[in-house]
C-alpha cells in the first residue's frame, strides 16, 4: 500500500491535522535546495537542473561526506514508468562522472550566486573537513514525491529488493492555523543502500595529478621536532615510527613540496634536493658549505626513544629541501576546504589548495 502517515495537534484533545496538496513540487524543490537536511541526512547540493550528455535535466545533484552522488528526482505529474525509469537514466549517467566533470558541474551551480566559488571550500563548510581524494565511488536515486501511487512503490520496492540504489522520499504537507509542515518517511527502510560506482576507471573521479607536487605534513613536537629548524637549513622530517618515517621517505628528488603544520596550515613551498637519510647522517648545506645537521645549533633533539633497536625503525629521517618560500607558523596559510593528511607525505592532487597557497606565497 501506498505511504500514509498523520499529523494530530494536542493542545487538549488529539486533533488530526488535514494534508494539504502541495503548491507545487517546484516548491518542494526550493525547499530542499534552501536546506538539504530536510532529506533526512548531511548532503551538500552540487547542482540544480544539471544538464546530462542525453539532453535531460537532474532536478537536484547532491554529494554526501563520502564523496557520493544523489540523484534527486522530484515525481511531479510523471506516471511511474516514466518517473522510475528517468531516474535510472539518471543513474546511468552520474555513474560515470569524473572528478573534473563533476567539479564542473558545481562551478556552473556555484556561478548562480551565494555558494563558495571552489567545492572544496563549499564540502568543508558543510561537512568540517575537506573532501575525499576520489569522488562518486557511489551514487544513490531517489525520487522525492510529495504523493504516492501504488505503482510507484510496488516498481521501487522491486528494484531495491535487488539492490538497485532507487528510493522514495515521500512528503506530506499540512496546513494548520497559518502554519505550513513537512512531514517526511522513506518508503524502503534502508535510506543507505547505494550503488559503487563502476562505469569510470578510479583515477578518473580523482583530482589528476600532476606528477610533481607532494604535500608534506611537518609534526611540530617540542623538543623533538622544530619548523624553525627546518626553515633556517632547508629540511622536512618525520620519525617515531615506520607509520611516520615511510612515506616521507618516499619523496623523490626534484619533489615540489607544500608543508603544512597540523592545526596551523600551509608553512612552506620547496624543492626535494636529495634522498632522505636518518637524522645522525643528514647534511644540509649551510652558507654554500655542506655541514651534518647533527653538528649545528638545533632548537629541537630529532630523537626518539628506541631509535633502530627496537620492533621498529623509530629514528627521525630528514629531507633536504631548498625553500622557495616559508613563513612562521604564527602565519600559516589555510582557508576552508584545504587539503591536509595524516600522512607525513603524500601525492598533491588538490588544485584549489595548490593554487591558493601557491599564489598566498607569491610562488604560482
Amino acid at each position: 500500500m501506498p505511504v500514509e502517515f498523520g499529523l494530530w495537534r494536542v493542545d487538549g484533545a488529539p486533533v488530526r491535522i488535514g494534508t494539504s496538496r502541495m503548491p507545487s513540487e517546484e516548491r518542494l524543490e526550493e525547499l530542499i535546495e534552501t536546506d538539504p537536511g530536510i532529506l533526512g541526512s548531511p548532503l551538500l547540493l552540487i547542482g540544480r537542473q544539471v544538464p546530462t550528455d542525453h539532453g535531460k535535466f537532474i532536478d537536484l545533484l547532491g554529494m554526501d561526506a563520502e564523496g557520493g552522488l544523489h540523484v534527486l528526482e522530484l515525481k511531479r505529474d510523471r506516471t511511474p514508468r516514466d518517473v522510475v525509469a528517468q531516474a535510472l537514466d539518471y543513474g546511468s549517467w552520474v555513474q560515470d562522472l569524473t572528478n573534473e566533470r563533476i567539479r564542473a558541474v558545481y562551478a556552473s551551480y556555484a556561478r548562480q550566486g551565494g555558494k563558495p566559488e571552489e567545492l572544496d571550500e563549499a564540502f568543508a563548510q558543510r561537512f568540517g573537513y575537506g573532501p575525499p581524494e576520489t569522488l562518486n565511488t557511489s551514487h544513490t536515486l531517489t525520487v522525492v514525491a510529495s504523493e504516492m501511487d501504488a505503482a510507484t512503490e510496488r516498481i521501487v520496492t522491486y528494484l531495491a529488493g535487488y539492490r538497485v540504489p532507487i528510493n522514495v522520499l515521500f512528503f506530506r504537507y499540512f496546513e494548520d492555523g497559518g502554519r505550513s509542515y513537512l512531514a517526511r518517511t522513506w518508503l524502503v527502510e534502508e535510506p543507505d543502500l547505494v550503488a559503487q560506482g563502476m562505469g569510470t576507471a578510479t583515477g578518473e573521479k580523482r583530482e589528476p595529478w600532476n606528477g610533481t607536487d607532494w604535500f608534506v605534513s611537518f609534526g611540530e613536537e617540542p623538543g623533538t621536532r622544530a619548523w624553525e629548524d627546518a626553515r633556517r637549513y632547508g629540511f622536512v622530517s618525520a620519525g617515531g615510527g615506520e607509520w611516520f618515517s615511510r612515506t616521507l621517505r618516499s619523496l623523490p628528488t626534484g619533489a615540489r613540496i607544500f608543508t603544512h603544520i597540523p592545526k596551523s596550515g600551509y608553512v612552506g613551498i620547496g624543492t626535494v634536493t636529495g634522498e632522505a637519510r636518518p637524522f645522525e647522517e643528514a647534511t644540509v648545506t649551510v652558507d654554500g658549505e655542506v655541514k651534518r645537521l647533527a653538528d649545528l645549533r638545533l632548537d629541537a633533539g630529532y630523537r626518539h626513544e628506541g631509535g633502530e633497536t627496537g620492533a621498529e625503525d623509530r629514528r627521525e629521517w630528514v629531507v633536504p629541501v631548498t625553500w622557495e618560500r616559508t613563513v612562521p607558523r604564527t602565519a600559516a596559510v589555510w582557508r576552508t576546504g584545504f587539503f591536509a593528511n595524516q600522512n607525513s607525505a603524500c601525492k598533491l592532487r588538490a588544485r584549489f589548495t595548490i593554487d591558493e597557497v601557491s599564489r598566498a606565497f607569491g610562488t604560482g
